[in-house]
């Protein structure tokens, strides 16, 4: 009987998703059709704004929202804003990412930010200025776009030169995505491609970057690696709640608009459990974190020497190695 309840309940369609969708879509539309209207930050905003939701949407679609027809789903995620990731990527290694016992292990997680002690000691001291200056909120948004898609491109690279092919249906099923997108926005609307790559794809990827900042961090206890960030609902509406990101990961198949509700009943319990890992908003991690890392880029659980704070903004490997700044001015 159970099974039965939860067949029929993934056969229901999230309306408010595909509303959310024909939004997203409508207003890629009037964007790009009235882009020379508009002022050009103007323009850029809505653009970062677009593509980040449409990110948003296609997380839904990688957990089987909103319909019960895959094909459906997928038409509804694949014309890809943000253009350098194919969906079907995203979707293995995101669901690959849902392993919680994984989570954050930057040999397992592919959405891991942090770098093994073997990586860091082969890093020179540029590399490694730059991974300190990624661990800041201004250093995710400004230099987290280009990073993200040169690992990317990296990863794909050595993929193919080891003989596995096992990408090569997602790409073929990305180029002709992305030839309909500019060819809409660039071709038919006329839309400058300097303002489709800042606005669309760097904006849009920066605004993700806010949201997965401080999703995860490394600690022992695999329940208190998963953040809760209460945001207003202009940024939930934007990240369709996942900012609420230890509920998602405890009902990883719930639709983003059941979170707040499954929140509000359980938000002691989520919080005992994920060891108090929260934040009031998006604001408050601002403060916090715009020129100040958050954390040394090393996983601390990897094993090998590990970076500790020293009490005063800066860290220092346990073993008496010479210490690296923590705080960027």
């Amino acid at each position: 009987m159970s099974m039965l309840r939860r067949r029929s309940g993934r056969r229901r369609v999230g309306w408010p998703t595909l509303l959310v969708a024909l939004i997203v879509y409508s207003g890629f539309g009037l964007v790009t059709w009235y882009h020379d209207t508009l002022p050009w930050p103007v323009v850029l905003a809505a653009a970062a704004w677009l593509a980040a939701w449409q990110g948003s949407l296609q997380h839904e679609v990688t957990h089987g929202h909103p319909t019960p027809w895959r094909a459906v789903n997928r038409a509804l995620a694949m014309p890809g804003f943000l253009l350098w990731v194919p969906f079907g990527i995203y979707r293995k290694t995101h669901l690959r990412h849902h392993v919680d016992s994984r989570l954050t292990d930057p040999l397992e997680d592919p959405e891991s930010f942090y770098v093994t002690p073997q990586e860091w000691a082969r890093l020179g001291p540029v590399r490694r200025r730059i991974l300190w200056l990624h661990n800041t909120l201004a250093g995710r948004m400004l230099l987290g776009p280009a990073r993200a898609v040169g690992r990317l491109y990296g990863d794909e690279a050595r993929r193919l030169a080891s003989g596995d092919s096992s990408h090569l249906r997602d790409w073929a099923w990305h180029v002709p995505a992305v030839a309909l997108v500019l060819g809409w926005a660039i071709g038919v609307c006329g839309l400058p491609t300097w303002q489709y790559l800042l606005g669309f794809v760097y904006g849009g990827t920066a605004l993700t970057l806010l949201r997965s900042f401080l999703e995860h961090r490394a600690v022992e206890a695999v329940g208190e690696r998963t953040a809760i960030v209460e945001a207003g609902p202009l940024l939930s509406l934007l990240f369709l709640n996942n900012n609420l990101h230890a509920v998602h990961h405890a009902y990883p198949r719930r639709p983003w608009f059941e979170l707040p509700a499954l929140y509000r009943t359980e938000r002691e319990k989520t919080l005992a459990g994920n060891g108090r890992y929260r934040y009031g908003g998006y604001r408050e991690i601002f403060v916090s974190y715009f020129l100040k890392a958050k954390e040394p880029p090393v996983h601390p659980l990897s094993g090998g020497p590990r970076l500790e704070a020293d009490g005063h903004g800066s860290f220092a490997w346990n073993d008496g190695h010479a210490k690296q700044p923590g705080t960027v001015v």
